[in-house]
């Protein structure tokens, strides 16, 4: 097209606007592009006296197609620059500069093609060259009665779209509201919280100093009350053992069962005594461990002699395994031979019929330290309570004893450094394991 009267501008106007629906452009595009080129026109026509317009189809390297307008000048550009008179034309298309082509000085914009339009084959673009050139332009009133239309409607779209802004921008204030009274009420209960946690954490300190406090003061009667009573309850074992002496005056049938039972309780109430103490030694921390090397064969050959001896239940054979070499550990031996002694002592109470085992395992820098018996077994639910003081797991099973074995000997494992652990299930007996280190702590 040639551009050379003001008649022209229209004429190049509506032809942008018709090869712009021809290759696919929205509506919107369609009257970008054309008032961009339109523009681009009146500023050429009145600077260097007109240009030939030039429509092309290119394909960018994406593979994406563009609509390409050249706006080659009558006369050469100062300066080989173009600068529009409106700023917003750039705005408009995707591109708007000014290159050299074929010796010219070019004005040339673009703008991306959708890639749901029909596709420009070379066919495509014959058949809308043809068709174009097939038209009659309009008149200029016509055009700008277009104009006015279009400008219309994208005033209306305009309008809409201000009215639709200000709904959001009113639901916006009142989220902000919401949010805002939301934030408030959290930072009053928060702090209302926080005020309630530091109550809590003072009246926990308070009840701890108490706890701390019981705690000593039940250590302290356990002690002194078990120190108390050894000497009576020795006394009295002394005693019985005196009148059942050969050198004594012979006593009846029935005198020498009523001693033997006065013989029997004292001793039992002296292991009470015993365990009280020990009990209340291990509470109040005041056991310190005497580190050394400890043959494990050793210790476990005493704990086999000294066991059965005492071992009267002829159906439940004791069985200590030797440990594997090197077997040594650092640690104290008497505490850790008294641990051992609880659960042998406690497996052959608890068991009528099968074994009591003793093992070592070494595992990396640990030892395990396993006892286990074929006895009835303790349910799930008991296996932690069984560790408390003063506690019997309820049942036909049910034997003799102070529950305080467990709870000692669980106290003296972690004295040492180490763990004591219960598996058992009913029906199957019990397994404690006691796992220490190897070096100590």
């Amino acid at each position: 097209m040639a551009l050379r009267v003001e008649q022209d501008i229209f004429v190049v106007r509506q032809r942008g606007r018709e090869v712009a629906a021809a290759v696919g452009l929205e509506r919107q595009d369609q009257v970008r592009i054309a008032t961009a080129l339109s523009e681009v026109a009146r500023d050429l026509l009145r600077g260097v006296g007109g240009a030939d317009v030039l429509f092309a189809i290119t394909a960018a390297p994406d593979g994406r197609q563009h609509l390409r307008v050249d706006l080659v000048p009558v006369s050469p550009l100062p300066d080989r620059r173009y600068e529009p008179q409106s700023g917003a034309v750039a705005r408009l298309v995707d591109t708007l500069s000014v290159v050299a082509a074929a010796g010219d000085t070019v004005v040339r914009m673009s703008r991306r093609i959708p890639v749901t339009a029909q596709a420009l084959t070379p066919q495509r673009v014959e058949q809308l060259r043809a068709q174009l050139g097939q038209s009659v332009p309009g008149t200029a009133e016509e055009e700008l009665a277009t104009q006015n239309s279009q400008l219309i409607a994208a005033l209306d779209e305009v309008r809409s779209q201000r009215d639709e802004l200000a709904r959001l921008n009113e639901e916006l204030e009142q989220t902000n509201r919401g949010v805002l009274a939301l934030y408030h009420q959290l930072t009053d209960e928060l702090e209302e919280t926080n005020r309630g946690v530091v109550a809590l954490y003072a009246e926990l300190d308070e009840k701890s100093v108490q706890l701390r406090s019981a705690s000593e003061s039940k250590s302290r009667f356990l002690a002194n009350v078990s120190h108390e009573l050894r000497a009576p309850v020795t006394a009295i074992i002394g005693l019985a053992r005196l009148l059942t002496d050969a050198a004594s005056d012979p006593l009846t049938l029935e005198q020498e069962r009523q001693v033997g039972l006065i013989r029997s309780s004292a001793s039992d109430l002296l292991s009470l005594v015993n365990e009280l103490l020990d009990l209340a030694k291990a509470e109040s921390g005041r056991l310190e461990p005497d580190w050394a090397e400890v043959d494990l064969r050793a210790l476990f050959g005493q704990l086999r002699g000294t066991l059965r001896a005492l071992h009267t239940v002829p159906d439940v054979r004791l069985v200590v395994e030797e440990p594997p070499s090197p077997a040594t550990i650092r640690t104290d031996e008497m505490l850790l031979a008294q641990v051992l002694r609880n659960l042998l002592h406690n497996g052959l109470k608890f068991t009528t019929r099968g074994e009591v085992r003793l093992r070592a395992e070494r595992s990396g820098d640990s030892w395990k330290l396993v006892v286990t018996d074929t006895g009835a077994g303790i349910p799930a639910e008991f296996h932690e309570r069984v560790f408390e003081e003063f506690y019997q797991v309820p049942g036909p099973s049910r034997a003799g004893g102070t529950g305080l074995g467990l709870p000692y000997a669980r106290r003296l494992a972690t004295l040492l450094g180490g763990t004591l652990e219960l598996s058992s299930e009913p029906g199957r007996g019990s397994s404690f394991t006691v796992s220490l280190p190897a070096n100590g702590t």
